[in-house]
């Protein structure tokens, strides 16, 4: 048994609607990483819960006519179900709203209170005079006051990445009740994070963070560390803040504080010590595995308030990229915005624990799940190369020599090549280089058919006096597929299982030096342990996760409010002119951004267009659009654009850009 203690965390899922694999994508990775811990001997705990607080939380119940209760108890049901039924096996799956978390969180904001970490100031903020409460940032939507973008969420514009406050807003309205909320004074609580900022800006540079999300967060302390707005207003789902009526911590207060809940309500079940995890001076190694999206909260706000607090800071927290499928953000309307439960109805969950796992590294970059090549993949690799070592030999083991494998390893120095790589693939494992792992694996897979395809069985069966090979040979392959699979034990549990039945074994740890082979070891008839990826099956998922999205279109079009009346003197000042776009390219850590260069008959400009989810650079090179020609150039973070194009539609991959018809020059003045 390894004297190392790890305590793991995936990034708390919110209790207001159902697992998609876009979620999948951090819970298969953590899930993988902690039973490879396990495999290892290492005493490791994952633990997680539903993150329950917060207004969607509040107004999704009444929506639904249940108390919020009862709603986090109905969706924590389904998450955790999902969660099983794609083997993610958590060692403590709880909730943000229990006692263990309000206990922790009210005593985490004592000690920061009482460490003189927490502040007060009144501010202004947007009121609904209908529903009587504080709107949050994301429940106001108008135009960006920076590029007048409409449809905008109430604290940043998606297409042009300006942060600003929801007053700023124009033509704000409440997403509730769609009235234009007005502006109402608060006290309001915050923690002092520039306070923290030389602390964080070593805890930062200091390990604990991949390299690109070190250089991320470099930004922030550039721009300064600002306090941040720890209470929200009554009416509210979450706890009360001590002694504060009327006053609740914001969700992502006790959030994270979720982890620490979830790890003392498992302490107190099982005998384990809390400090000895959560402690300033522990010795354990703390795990968060999140999303890039997070990040902000989870590696400046999170260290923060545990070390304000008294508490120890995280070993490492691992961020990861997004999901697209297809090359495409998941579409409700093209039936890739996949649900767990619609996946688990057609497929098997091992095919996407496998695929996930073969694209996986330790970066932050966003992984695609290709339906052709992951049917390509799984079919090839799991059923092409590694069960069917285990087909091909298990026939004749059984006909021939009644289950029983020989009594001699004649290999050995095959066998000790599958078992000498257990130090790599284990070193890849630990460092989250998935991908690279698999392809480790597989190469050792493609070794095992290379010897079962040179030794030929089916030919040596045909001579009756030949037994002695036949059996080696066959033994052989079923001695490397059982490295094989314990090697994909972390990725396949189920398949893994399954196969130490057939294979007559107990559990079975990671392969060291000391790992002898099975000789004259009875076997079990082999059963299918994995059939091949059905094209109709994937057309399936992809067919009952379509929704008509007419009425949604429909609501964001009556939601979207009509600008101020201007007068024609007004709108004849705007210069819109032809223009061919003669070059096109991404724009590096911007994730809605295109650079364009366009020549507008006389000169050429600058660009950046919030347009990346609907055109590929090479789309538009060489196509006419319209631009506003005199606009005033603006300075952002990647440079200054010097004009806007123009576009329509409700955004996302349906935006299209104006065209002028055939026959139109850069340069056209539009009339």
């Amino acid at each position: 048994m390894s004297d190392r203690k790890l305590l793991v965390t995936s990034a708390l899922p919110y209790a207001n609607g159902p697992i998609h694999l876009g979620h999948l994508v951090e819970y298969i990775q953590t899930d993988i990483w902690t039973r490879f811990q396990k495999q290892q001997g290492n005493e490791c705990y994952f633990v997680c819960a539903d993150d329950t607080h917060g207004t969607p939380i509040m107004l999704k119940a009444d929506a639904e006519g249940i108390t919020p209760e009862e709603l986090i108890a109905l969706v924590q049901k389904q998450h955790l179900a999902d969660f099983t039924d794609f083997g993610i096996i958590f060692d403590n799956y709880h909730s943000t709203h229990s006692q263990e978390n309000k206990t922790l969180s009210a005593l985490i904001y004592q000690r920061l209170k009482e460490a003189g970490f927490i502040d007060s100031a009144e501010i202004s903020q947007a009121f609904d005079p209908v529903k009587n409460m504080f709107l949050p940032d994301r429940f106001i939507k108008g135009q960006c006051p920076k590029c007048k973008a409409p449809d905008q969420y109430g604290d940043s514009c998606e297409v042009c990445g300006a942060t600003y406050s929801p007053t700023e807003l124009i033509n704000a309205v409440s997403v509730i009740s769609g009235e234009k909320p007005i502006e109402k004074k608060s006290l309001h609580y915050f923690f002092k994070l520039t306070d923290f900022t030389d602390m964080l800006k070593q805890w930062t540079t200091a390990g604990h963070l991949q390299p690109e999300v070190t250089n991320k967060l470099s930004e922030w302390f550039e721009h300064g560390l600002q306090k941040w707005d720890i209470s929200r207003d009554a009416p509210y789902f979450g706890f009360e803040i001590p002694d504060t009526p009327g006053k609740y911590f914001y969700v992502w207060l006790d959030a994270p504080i979720g982890y620490m809940a979830s790890f003392k309500n498992l302490c107190d079940k099982a005998n384990l010590d809390f400090d000895e995890f959560w402690g300033k001076d522990s010795n354990a190694e703390l795990y968060h595995f999140i999303g890039k999206d997070i990040i902000y909260f989870h590696a400046l706000f999170w260290p923060a308030m545990l070390s304000g607090a008294g508490f120890r800071t995280p070993t490492a927290i691992f961020a990861h990229g997004f999901l697209t499928v297809n090359g495409e953000k998941m579409s409700k309307s093209r039936g890739t915005f996949i649900k767990a439960r619609t996946y688990l109805e057609h497929l098997n969950p091992e095919y996407l624990r496998y695929y996930f796992a073969a694209k996986l590294n330790a970066g932050v970059d966003d992984i695609d799940l290709s339906f052709d090549d992951f049917t390509q993949r799984v079919n090839s690799d799991l059923i092409g190369k590694v069960v069917n070592i285990a087909s091909r030999c298990s026939g004749f083991i059984k006909k021939r020599f009644g289950g029983k494998l020989s009594s001699n390893c004649s290999e050995p120095e095959l066998f000790k090549e599958f078992i000498n790589a257990n130090k790599k693939i284990a070193s890849l494992y630990e460092q989250r280089e998935f991908g690279k792992a698999m392809r480790e694996i597989m190469a050792l897979a493609d070794r095992a058919n290379q010897y079962i395809d040179e030794k030929k069985p089916w030919l040596i069966a045909k001579d009756e006096n030949t037994g002695t090979e036949l059996h080696e040979v066959c033994s052989m392959g079923i001695n490397l597929f059982r490295i094989l699979i314990t090697y994909l034990k972390p990725v396949l549990p189920i398949l893994s299982h399954n196969s130490e039945i057939f294979l007559n074994i107990n559990d079975q740890a990671w392969p060291t030096e000391l790992t002898m082979p099975l000789l004259d070891h009875t076997i079990n008839p082999f059963k299918a342990l994995m059939t091949r990826v059905e094209k109709e099956k994937i057309d399936a998922v992809i067919e009952a996760s379509k929704e008509d999205l007419s009425k949604e279109q429909t609501e964001i079009k009556n939601f979207e409010p009509i600008a101020e009346t201007i007068e024609f003197d007004d709108f004849a000042k705007i210069d819109l002119r032809i223009a061919k776009i003669i070059k096109a390219e991404l724009v590096e850590d911007a994730d809605k951004l295109l650079q364009l260069t366009v020549d507008i008959g006389d000169e050429t400009r600058n660009i950046f267009a919030g347009i990346k989810s609907a055109y590929a650079p090479e789309d538009l090179e060489g196509r006419m659009t319209v631009v506003v020609a005199n606009l005033r150039p603006r300075k952002m973070r990647f440079g200054v654009s010097e004009s806007m194009v123009l576009a329509t539609g409700p955004g996302g991959k349906d935006l299209w850009l104006l065209s002028p018809d055939s026959g139109a020059k850069a340069g056209m003045k539009v009339k």
